[in-house]
């Protein structure tokens, strides 16, 4: 006679989403080497892969932390913002798109200018944020950028900008074209007020923006593998129906053809600029 009896009650099976181990988020996969990263090392590591060292894209206000001293730096022009001036609308209103990236990300538009200090040296610092509307520049982008080259040229004070960005921003049309010219006769005055401008190529800086403050520094860095250039490589290739030869827009290429001057490890960036800048002060 069995003094215990075990019940064998029925048990509940957990919802596939509940059985799952939740690591949404604690795992990165390089897209260069496909290694699997745990996202805290990758943070650590200023977001560069340490299998490969593949740079991923850091946002606007990590750059800032990456460059200026103890990662404090005091903003200008927050305030700005777009006033949708086509009304614009797609498949949804340009005005509501913009309400809902400045919800997500706590900016207004899609640079950041900012004044700190780079190893002791009072600089402006212009840093692009590639997740509000692909860092495209519309008429807030071109306004702040000029006004940092003015505060720039009155203060004596050297400009740093981290370009980001898809281009030009359609929603706007002509308003933002019109920046192109505005942006480059502004820095053309800080030129003339001999007053050095850096500019920092990240992965991607594309279209209007390749095409006026990215590419006129009196320094032109790139990021390691980063993706430089005006229109895609897809829409050069339909154009003059060739192939373009391997590794065509990339920092190393621009490099090798004498776009850029120099190519610089994110790790060794802010080193570089503070030499540099020294350089110019002489």
């Amino acid at each position: 006679m069995a003094w215990f009896k075990k019940e064998n009650k029925p048990t509940e099976t957990p919802p596939n989403e509940e059985r799952r181990v939740k690591t949404e988020g604690l795992w990165v996969k390089c897209e260069n080497c496909r290694a699997i990263i745990w996202k805290k090392d990758l943070e650590a590591n200023w977001e560069v892969c340490p299998k490969c060292e593949h740079h991923f894209r850091l946002d606007a206000k990590r750059r800032l932390e990456l460059l200026l001293d103890d990662g404090k730096w005091t903003e200008f022009d927050a305030e700005l913002a777009s006033t949708d001036p086509l009304k614009f609308i797609d498949t949804k209103p340009y005005s509501k798109r913009l309400r809902e990236a400045q919800d997500k990300l706590g900016i207004n538009d899609a640079i950041i200018s900012a004044e700190g200090r780079l190893n002791g040296r009072p600089v402006n610092c212009c840093s692009m944020e590639f997740a509000f509307a692909g860092g495209s520049m519309g008429a807030v982008v071109g306004e702040k950028v000029t006004r940092a080259a003015e505060r720039s040229a009155e203060r004596k004070m050297p400009l740093i900008i981290v370009s980001c960005s898809g281009g030009a921003r359609m929603q706007e049309g002509v308003v933002s074209l019109m920046q192109l010219a505005k942006v480059s006769a502004a820095l053309a005055r800080l030129d003339e007020a001999r007053v050095p401008y850096i500019s920092i190529l990240t992965d991607p800086t594309t279209g209007g923006v390749t095409a006026s403050f990215a590419m006129l520094g009196d320094l032109n860095i790139a990021e390691p593998g980063a993706l430089i250039g005006f229109a895609g490589p897809r829409v050069i290739e339909q154009t003059i129906r060739q192939k373009l030869p391997e590794g065509f827009q990339r920092a190393e290429f621009l490099l090798s053809h004498g776009f850029l001057d120099a190519i610089v490890h994110r790790k060794d960036l802010k080193r570089y600029v503070s030499r540099s800048l020294d350089f110019f002060f002489g």
